[in-house]
């Protein structure tokens, strides 16, 4: 059959079954490039060329439910990491404010059903990296009351109670301290997201959570082996837990050819004084000149697909979902370039045999349906635990 009639067809299903997608940096984006001025960054109109998100094109894309990653960078640390924390949850709230009639505030799963019945993008948010916390349960509570519904436990550099994927093991995967994080979160109903996380972070938190967690934006490492990727091991582990892994579509997690071209290119970034993750439109240029001497190896939407396929094999349907990463990587596969893509993507499934029913639950119900099991858990805990105000110090002894 043509492709087209998978494309219609992947549009009619996504009407019904919308994408909630797990992970977009636009608030970061947004801070990055205009400080917040959102008239300078007017998602109600085209951005194409400054942002890979705006209005018009999370609707062409069939996208229903956005997690907003209100995440900050690692080199702000302490009080400095909350309050930028706290800026980019104020951002989220004003661009609700400014798109009432496409955007919905969104708390729990019956939220993400009543804007799916309303016609607007249930809006959701999620702290990337624990040390937007600063070591204090209180300070999570406080993210979860602003309607933070998920946290990354590390970004990309370890926390104090927490090993990175991407840093020196530290701490062997969860302190004592992390492990608490991890009750915490189950009792006040916030989501445990483990990507960015250490394999034996990821263990250790399976083990220790008594709610379904979730990977907000990681792929399958048996297909590309990057340590920010989830082993076959823990996506089985994933499956007695409940919870959903949701595949990214960052070119160097997905594409074995892309690992290497990407150390290049961010050690080319490095030498012209910029962070590698910068993805402001000088920075941009940057990057645009090397490509133009190093063509990158292209991710396609196959690429993606072949994620997908095995994450469903090892793990099950129930228990996958998309976090593409959108607004936080400098580049995409083809496809895929901005929100518009998720037909494409769908389309490319079908056409490999998916079913309908597979598709509603890969976009729509498996990640409505973990964070309605989170909630039901955070009910029962807090009938029987009130809050923990452990420090880490109690638990984990003078920090290093």
């Amino acid at each position: 059959m043509s492709s087209e009639y998978h494309l219609d067809r992947a549009r009619r299903l996504l009407a019904d079954h919308p994408v909630v997608d797990g992970h977009n940096d636009l608030p970061w984006a947004l801070r990055e490039q205009v400080g917040y001025d959102l008239d300078a960054r007017d998602i109600a109109t085209d951005q194409s060329g400054v942002l890979h998100t705006d209005i018009p094109r999370l609707r062409a894309g069939g996208v229903g439910a956005q997690f907003w990653s209100v995440y900050v960078s690692t080199h702000l640390t302490g009080d400095d990491a909350v309050s930028a924390t706290l800026e980019q949850i104020d951002v989220v709230a004003e661009l609700l404010d400014r798109h009432p009639a496409d955007l919905r505030r969104a708390l729990t799963a019956d939220d993400m059903e009543k804007a799916r019945a309303e016609g607007r993008i249930a809006s959701l948010m999620g702290a990337e990296g624990g040390h937007s916390i600063n070591n204090s349960l209180g300070t999570l509570r406080a993210l979860h009351t602003l309607g933070v519904r998920y946290m990354t436990l590390t970004h990309n550099d370890n926390t104090d109670w927490a090993d990175s994927a991407t840093d020196s093991p530290r701490s062997g995967g969860l302190t004592e301290f992390g492990r608490e994080v991890v009750r915490e979160m189950n009792r006040i109903g916030m989501l445990v997201d483990l990507s960015h996380v250490a394999a034996t972070t990821m263990r250790d938190a399976l083990a220790v959570s008594v709610a379904p967690v979730i990977f907000s934006h990681s792929s399958a490492r048996a297909v590309c082996d990057h340590p920010r990727n989830v082993p076959d091991d823990v996506l089985r582990m994933l499956a007695a837990n409940g919870g959903v892994a949701m595949a990214t579509f960052v070119p160097k997690f997905v594409l074995p050819a892309a690992v290497e071209w990407t150390l290049a290119a961010d050690r080319n970034m490095r030498e012209h004084g910029l962070h590698h993750l910068d993805t402001t439109p000088a920075a941009m240029r940057v990057h645009a000149d090397f490509e133009a001497v190093h063509p990158r190896p292209p991710a396609t939407v196959a690429t993606i697909a072949d994620h997908l396929d095995h994450m469903r094999e090892i793990v099950g349907v129930d228990h996958i979902g998309i976090g593409g990463d959108y607004d936080g990587t400098a580049f995409l596969p083809q496809g895929l370039e901005d929100v518009s893509g998720y037909p494409r993507l769908i389309a490319e499934l079908l056409a490999r045999g998916w079913s309908d029913q597979d598709i509603a639950k890969l976009t729509w119900q498996n990640a409505v349906r973990v964070l309605r099991d989170a909630e039901a858990v955070a009910r029962d805990l807090s009938v029987r635990l009130g809050p923990s105000h452990a420090t880490i110090e109690q638990l984990d002894g003078p920090l290093r």
